[in-house]
């Protein structure tokens, strides 16, 4: 037996596979990709990238176009990978014009009927579908549409380059996963003056840029997502005294000027944007200065334990049960006896119950109760006397309360979206939220505040939508920088509500798909496996750190992650089910 030796194999093995590549790319140089759409998922902080591979000698025109838009994933040295594919005529390539993110399957062709091409020049399209951009400020704008490009192609020397092409850069969902890591920045709600998550995109190499980075982000201030809504406490004048940089013991020293008059309840919320922001870049420890001095009076250093109260993000008590509407009564989901009513009148059938919701404390409860053809909401304790408030339709979408429990909001006859403000001692009283730039996408069928209070995500047009809470000094509340979010691959949307402050769960009438996560900016969507659903699904309840909830035609189905896991049976034979968590 001939022994071959270990590298020799492994020289074989890559040839092979630059062949068959190679085969695979000839005449339309397409590559169709079906494998499973994955959630982003944060890369590790190398120092030493590892950079795409320049041009191969010889290759076709298509082929050389199809490289530079994989290398373009890199952004290392300027695109520097991607540079290899031009000739110098395109030395000028404004490489940080734009970034496009584009799904994964794109082609390279030639246009068609074009003139007669020169021997040494031609001109090679890039066609593909765009899923949005990234800005400058790091946060990606969803804008789902068809893409064309095209670029001029020179022969210098026998091989192939590009030589004209237009500015900004094209990358591949994967090439962008690979190449960037997803951050949390923080700004401030201006209400209840504490910090909120904007989700914005590093490059993640090198490591050692990243605090420094991460910094640049929050002196921009909030997305256009969060524009109106969201605040920052660093006032557009302030700027950086020095370099962001790692002291000798450790810190990472952030030293700001030009901040303004803050007082003492302002630097605090200022410093846990920053703490909480560069937390997310990995940084322990921070030594917040404003010209050379600690901001807060006392203390030199933060870390996220001691800013982590200012965070607006509120999780479910780990006291409050999940909850079920089905048969007309509230019941229970979780603990002993799952399908029992629970106590009071929302259980005991003094009322025909469609939907519910509890506060993330699981103490007050909101319930959409039928009527002839009517419904009306009651607010009351869990499991005590229900009061009506003034507000009826002929339909509501199930309630959902803001974080501190001070309000609660449904949509009425599918264009209305009511808030009822209720307070200590549990009186209520309407107020307005304009909504019209929701509405205007289509009825509005399910609508769920998110756990920091400052987003809606909602089921308009049959659309998964999201959208920021914007609120004003006198009370004013409005919806606004409304988007639509994978809208060809979610299909006709039923159900959504907030897996995490950057996520969704979503369900929808596809039953190939009926079960997707989608991040807050729509840039990622990630499928759940559906085994053991029949479809079509009707609900959905998700909450941090707890199983995902869905209702099929026979009950409520629980799903806690895993490749292997499938979805089980909570409570079954109930066609109705509602299922429910605190929020």
């Amino acid at each position: 037996m001939i022994r071959v030796p270990r590298a020799a194999r492994s020289r074989a093995v890559l040839a092979l596979a630059a062949v068959l590549a190679l085969a695979g790319l000839a005449g339309c140089a397409s590559v169709p990709q079906s494998s499973t759409v994955q959630v982003l998922r944060k890369v590790t902080d190398g120092e030493t990238p590892v950079l795409p591979p320049g041009p191969a000698d010889g290759s076709n025109p298509l082929d050389l176009v199809r490289g530079f838009v994989y290398a373009s994933g890199s952004s290392v040295d300027r695109h520097g990978a991607a540079r290899r594919f031009l000739s110098p005529e395109a030395a000028g390539w404004d490489d940080a014009a734009s970034l496009t993110v584009l799904d994964e399957q794109f082609d390279t062709v030639y246009p068609p009927a074009p003139p007669a091409p020169l021997d040494d020049t031609t001109t090679v399209r890039i066609r593909g579908n765009k899923i949005g951009t990234l800005t400058a400020a790091g946060a990606f704008e969803p804008d789902e549409a068809p893409v064309e490009v095209d670029v001029t192609v020179v022969r210098h020397d026998g091989q192939w380059r590009i030589s004209k092409l237009p500015d900004g850069v094209l990358v591949r969902l994967s090439d962008f996963r690979s190449n960037y890591r997803t951050v949390k920045t923080y700004f401030a709600d201006p209400v209840r003056r504490s910090a909120v998550a904007d989700v914005r995109y590093l490059p993640a190499v090198p490591a050692r840029a990243q605090a420094s980075r991460a910094v640049g982000l929050l002196l921009s201030g909030p997305s256009t997502a969060l524009a109106g809504a969201a605040i920052s406490e660093l006032p557009p004048t302030a700027r950086l005294r020095s370099n962001v940089a790692e002291s000798p013991d450790g810190a990472v020293v952030v030293d700001l000027t030009q901040i303004g008059d803050l007082d003492e309840p302002a630097r605090r919320l200022l410093a846990a944007q920053v703490v909480l922001s560069l937390a997310e870049v990995n940084v322990p420890r921070v030594r917040l200065l404003v010209d050379g001095t600690p901001l807060l009076a006392g203390k030199t250093d933060l870390t996220r334990d001691d800013v982590a109260g200012m965070s607006a993000e509120v999780q479910p008590g780990a006291d409050a049960p999940g909850l079920m509407v089905a048969g007309g009564r509230v019941r229970q989901l979780t603990g002993p006896e799952p399908g029992a009513p629970i106590a009071g009148q929302a259980g005991n059938g003094a009322f025909d119950v469609a939907s519910a919701a509890t506060t993330e404390d699981g103490q007050r409860l909101a319930v959409v109760t039928r009527d002839g053809a009517r419904e009306r909401l009651l607010i009351g304790g869990r499991d005590g006397l229900l009061q009506a408030v003034p507000l009826d339709a002929t339909v509501m979408t199930r309630p959902s309360w803001t974080p501190t429990g001070g309000e609660v909001w449904t949509v009425l006859d599918g264009s209305v979206v009511a808030r009822v403000l209720v307070d200590g001692s549990g009186a209520a009283r309407t107020g307005q939220v304009d909504s019209a730039e929701l509405a205007a996408l289509g009825t509005i069928e399910d609508l769920r505040l998110s756990r920091d209070g400052m987003r809606v995500a909602a089921v308009a047009g049959g659309k998964l939508v999201t959208g920021a809470v914007a609120r004003t000094a006198d009370g004013e509340v409005a919806i606004r920088n409304v988007r639509q979010l994978r809208a060809a691959d979610l299909g006709e949307v039923v159900a959504v509500d907030w897996r995490a402050a950057e996520s969704v769960l979503v369900v929808s009438k596809r039953a190939d798909r009926p079960v997707s996560l989608v991040s807050v900016d729509g840039l990622s969507w990630q499928i759940v496996p559906s085994s053991n659903l029949t479809p079509p699904l009707s609900a959905v309840a998700a909450a941090p750190s707890r199983p995902l909830l869905v209702a099929d035609q026979g009950g409520v189905w629980s799903f806690s992650g895993g490749e292997l896991d499938t979805w089980r049976q909570v409570v079954g034979g109930v066609a109705d089910a509602v299922p429910v968590y605190p929020g």
